[in-house]
């Protein structure tokens, strides 16, 4: 094989038919854009690399299964995204709003307005990720497709296989949960008593 087979089809072929350069190839070409969406879905670097990994490794093994109907991306998506979900399902770590900012990292260097504004916008940051790490997953894999990713409906519905009046319905489902989800961190943030220096 060459590197001037461009083809995905082409490349998918002689993968099939054991060529191992034509799968490097596939997987340099998708790497870094499916790294960045398990980031987005995972919300962490070093998880994102894990499953990148073992999604990739999944693909080899079932590539025959692949019956090219779709983008090769999107079929690898759809494993990496459900090998997120097994990983996250097998760990099962409750997030605490402390946990969540100790994880963030955030620390000041400084007193300006700048600092307390950008504190407040982590602050923010922070709270979303709890709220949607209390969602169900079913709705916390839809929000992160559509808001995260911004994929269109269709799109959706192939990777999660559902159809597309679920993938709406799920939708705003999921959004009311978030939304009620920050209502209440934003209370338990009032009404816990401010430390004074």
């Amino acid at each position: 094989m060459t590197d001037g087979v461009d083809n995905e089809s082409d490349l998918i072929t002689d993968a099939l038919s054991g060529n191992r350069d034509a799968f490097a190839t596939l997987v340099r070409r998708n790497q870094d854009r499916l790294f960045a969406s398990m980031i987005q879905v995972t919300g962490s670097p070093d998880e994102a690399e894990e499953v990148v990994q073992e999604a990739f490794i999944r693909a080899f093994v079932k590539l025959d299964t692949f019956q090219q109907n779709s983008q090769f991306f999107t079929w690898l998506y759809r494993i990496a995204f459900n090998t997120a979900l097994t990983r996250r399902r097998r760990q099962k770590v409750k997030i605490s709003l402390d946990q969540a900012r100790e994880s963030a990292g955030h620390e000041l260097t400084a007193t300006t307005d700048a600092v307390d504004e950008n504190l407040l916008r982590a602050e923010r940051v922070t709270m979303i990720r709890v709220a949607m790490a209390r969602l169900s997953e079913d709705h916390r894999s839809i929000l992160v497709l559509r808001e995260m990713e911004g994929h269109d409906y269709e799109k959706i519905a192939e990777i999660l296989c559902i159809s597309i009046g679920t993938v709406r319905s799920r939708l705003n489902r999921a959004r009311r949960q978030l939304k009620q989800h920050l209502e209440q961190l934003e209370d338990e943030q009032t009404s816990r008593p401010q430390s004074r220096p």
